[in-house]
């Protein structure tokens, strides 16, 4: 098994406690309300195992279990995400993601690639919809 590290930082207009409101601790509910057609992206179902959730650093830790990747190459993807607060207000989102092979299966550049515009992607509509919506998650 060998572990390829994804890490992403982007800055965001929207404060680190409206943002991990939204995308973290509501993000069941509101992620299937903005995009239901493309949650999931190109796979049927997903399943994370939550492994940590700090509201006071606004920091998440969680195992992509079943679904998407996961499968013949692919054993598991951990996850951690932090929003800290950035100078003009906003926030800066550190993103990681650990990818577990099997074997003895190497990621290529365009999977890594996908891997990051996926993350970014959501965080932005995200970002979209709390500009459209002032007060939601304030």
């Amino acid at each position: 098994m060998a572990v390829t590290t994804i890490s992403n930082e982007f800055s965001c207009p929207i404060p680190p406690a409206r943002l991990f409101k939204a995308a973290i601790l509501d993000a069941h509910n509101l992620l299937p309300k903005i995009v239901p057609d493309k949650i999931n992206g190109p796979f049927d179902f997903i399943k994370h195992q939550i492994n940590e959730v700090d509201e006071q650093n606004f920091k998440c830790k969680f195992t992509l279990i079943e679904g998407a990747v996961i499968g013949e190459k692919i054993e598991k993807v951990v996850d951690t995400v932090q929003f800290m607060a950035s100078a003009d207000g906003g926030s800066i989102i550190k993103a990681t993601s650990e990818f577990y092979t099997i074997g003895d299966y190497t990621m290529g550049e365009e999977e890594i690639q996908m891997g990051k515009d996926m993350a970014v992607g959501t965080f932005k509509m995200v970002e979209g919809y709390l500009l459209q919506n002032p007060d939601a998650y304030a």
